[in-house]
């Protein structure tokens, strides 16, 4: 009796250890732009790599030049399909291409869950191709930033941006729901235009340079109760150098992060901060209190583009063990959530602003704004309920 208890107890050890070792059984794949081009992107996805391994994880990077390389751009996210392990791929920013990686993908290996986070392609597009799309909150930040400049003390909105990007549907969107938003807080809203750094002659060193030497005129013109915001990471540090040295209010970046133009414009160096963004954010902090920029300057307290690889690559794995389920919202923040404690999300489904109807597999997602100051605080965005009507402006 006592032998063949035994031996049943070492068959169901066997049985889980097969288990487990079957569940841990796949890869995923994280694909993102360089670490010169997106460095939050790619430590983010090198946060999930190093949380699970290199045996499970694996990156790749998409060209710089995405646009002039489009084949290049495909065939990268392509090629994780052969491997017979590949469960997921994830690809931050999902840059133009993607939706047809992910079409021809599917044609092979309809098994691959495909997820793009902050897609540059038409969400309803690369919709039909992905298993799951995440972006920004387009629709409720549209409203938020306007809403937080106003309370803020700011009494105008200036937003830069250039044709290429006010092409998407999800910035133009954006814009459109700023400037009723602005009418609603009895705000002033401008548009100026500054070089494309990816698509012009003058490149990014040119367009930054345009920044700088534009910047203090707006301030001049607009006053220094004019908030600012730009579409263009590339921007943004030039412009945000500027508004400390003159005036002006800033929200929060396209993408926010501590990181998203700050160290630049402020001279710091954070090469060895790694994912610590509690402490980057602290040191941001310091020296916004210390250059006379308290209550005026503002971002996400933990970075967009770093929570978005780890973040969705984190819910991949959740739904591969069957312990999340693909199209929950509150799954997906909560998997965000492991890569940004103590900071609250919200978001909400696509809306279709031709027809109202609402996506089952595109989802916005925003995380609350923090204000640096002494002390600094959280604006409580994600409490406040957007009106219905902002979801159909277009």
């Amino acid at each position: 009796m006592k032998k063949a208890v035994l031996m049943l107890l070492c068959v169901i050890i066997s049985l889980s250890v097969v288990l487990t070792v079957s569940a841990e059984d796949f890869h995923i794949g994280i694909v993102t732009g360089s670490v010169s081009q997106s460095e939050d992107d790619r430590r983010g996805a090198e946060a999930v790599q190093a949380k699970y391994g290199e045996d499970v994880v694996k990156l790749a990077i998409y060209p710089d030049n995405f646009t002039e390389e489009l084949e290049t751009t495909i065939q990268t996210i392509v090629n994780f399909a052969d491997d017979p392990l590949m469960k997921a791929i994830i690809v931050n920013q999902a840059v133009p291409g993607t939706t047809e990686a992910f079409r021809q993908i599917k044609e092979r290996r309809p098994d691959i869950l495909c997820f793009a986070g902050e897609s540059h392609e038409d969400l309803p597009e690369i919709g039909s191709a992905a298993d799951l799309v995440v972006n920004n909150d387009f629709v409720a930040r549209g409203y938020l930033m306007i809403r937080t400049a106003h309370e803020l003390g700011a009494d105008t909105f200036v937003h830069i941006s250039f044709p290429r990007h006010m092409s998407y549907e999800t910035m133009s969107r954006r814009v459109a729901i700023m400037q009723e938003a602005c009418k609603e807080f009895g705000m002033t809203f401008v548009l100026e235009t500054a070089p494309d750094p990816t698509m012009s002659d003058v490149g990014t060193a040119g367009a930054q340079a345009y920044i700088l030497e534009h910047a203090p005129e707006w301030i001049e013109k607009y006053g220094k109760n004019s908030a600012f915001f730009c579409t263009n990471d590339a921007h943004t540090e030039p412009l945000l150098k500027q508004l400390l040295a003159y005036g002006g209010y800033f929200v929060e970046a396209d993408l926010p992060s501590p990181l998203m133009g700050y160290p630049g414009a402020l001279g710091l160096d954070f090469t060895e901060a790694g994912g610590d963004f509690e402490k980057i954010l602290k040191t941001v902090e310091d020296a916004i209190v210390e250059k006379g920029g308290a209550d005026r300057f503002g971002t996400w307290a933990f970075s967009y583009g770093y929570t978005v690889s780890a973040g969705l690559a984190e819910h991949a794995i959740n739904v591969i063990n069957g312990e999340s389920e693909l199209d929950e919202i509150d799954d997906i923040a909560a998997a965000y959530g492991v890569y940004s404690p103590g900071a609250n999300w919200n978001g909400s489904q696509y809306t279709n602003a031709e027809t109202g109807v609402k996506s089952d597999n595109i989802f916005l997602i925003y995380q609350d704004t923090y204000i640096m100051g002494n002390p600094g605080h959280f604006m409580g965005s994600t409490e406040i309920e957007v009106p219905e009507k902002y979801f159909t402006v277009k």
